[in-house]
């Protein structure tokens, strides 16, 4: 094989989604970087590939980029793998892409599998435009912050979620986004517990609720954009907002207008704040 990184997509879940490709370098490198080496030993054994196994995670420290660019160095090949999926998204792997270009060494794609992708595909949502937001904050203030800043886009929207906060994640959509925005729950895509439901946030709320199996395995959840004919905040309204606010809490006169306007109330209110600020 030509010497370099090789970034190999591996299954999320079914092992027959293993590229033609893909295994004929797994075969063919003398070294695999692996994010957690028992977990590819699986696909390894299944496929009978005895290519030696090295680790590469978050934590690997230089040593293991150096004999990553000594194997290529020397004029061996070396693939990138993580536990499931394409190398580099929601993963730390692009930090030895860099390693191995500044080196000067060549760094190939070896496309298959996603699970963002995939389940977009499924989705029913718009796919024209989308944006990959990985894993939301755990802590529940700074998920929420990071969900009202995407309140107003307009891509369908692409979150990883761990199981045991996917109630949560749905509740704080619900909050940030509104309770009837279109979704999609994408869990044990390619395996055998696929679910993949679409529906508004409560609705998958409710859904995921009553069943306390899709609060297990692998979950994506996909939002669809926000629509971007919303009334502008005219200066009558603005005008009309500070007279109210001069007589009802902030919140009170926002969620007013809100209402008679169909402008978001968050919007309404950040507007208050600003033009006091002023």
């Amino acid at each position: 094989m030509d010497s370099g990184l090789y970034v190999v997509a591996t299954p999320i879940g079914n092992l027959n989604d293993l590229g033609v490709r893909a295994l004929e370098v797994l075969r063919g490198v003398e070294l695999i970087a692996a994010e957690d080496t028992r977990h590819s030993q699986r696909l390894l054994q299944h496929y009978a590939i005895d290519t030696p196994l090295m680790a590469y995670h978050d934590h690997s420290d230089e040593r293991a980029v150096r004999k990553i660019c000594a194997c290529i160095e020397s004029g061996g090949s070396v693939a990138l793998v993580s536990d499931a999926g394409t190398p580099l998204i929601s993963d730390p792997g692009y930090r030895l892409v860099r390693a191995v270009q500044d080196a000067g060494f060549v760094v190939r794609p070896i496309p298959g599998a996603c699970a963002a992708v995939a389940a977009l595909s499924a989705s029913g949502l718009a796919t024209d435009r989308f944006l990959f937001e990985g894993f939301l904050p755990a802590r529940a203030g700074a998920r929420t912050h990071r969900l009202e800043r995407l309140a107003r886009e307009t891509a369908t929207l692409i979150f990883y979620e761990a199981p045991h906060r996917v109630l949560e994640c749905l509740q704080a959509m619900t909050t940030a986004f509104g309770a009837g925005r279109e979704a999609v729950l994408a869990r044990e895509v390619t395996k055998t517990f696929e679910t993949i439901r679409r529906g508004t946030l409560e609705e998958l709320l409710a859904f995921v609720e009553a069943d306390a199996n899709q609060q297990k395995g692998e979950i994506v959840l996909l939002v669809a954009g926000a629509r971007d004919d919303t009334p502008e905040v005219t200066a009558a309204i603005a005008g009309l907002l500070q007279r109210l606010a001069r007589e009802l809490p902030a919140k009170t006169a926002a969620a007013v207008v809100a209402e008679h306007t169909g402008l978001r109330k968050k919007q309404l209110y950040d507007l208050l704040l600003e033009l006091k600020g002023k």
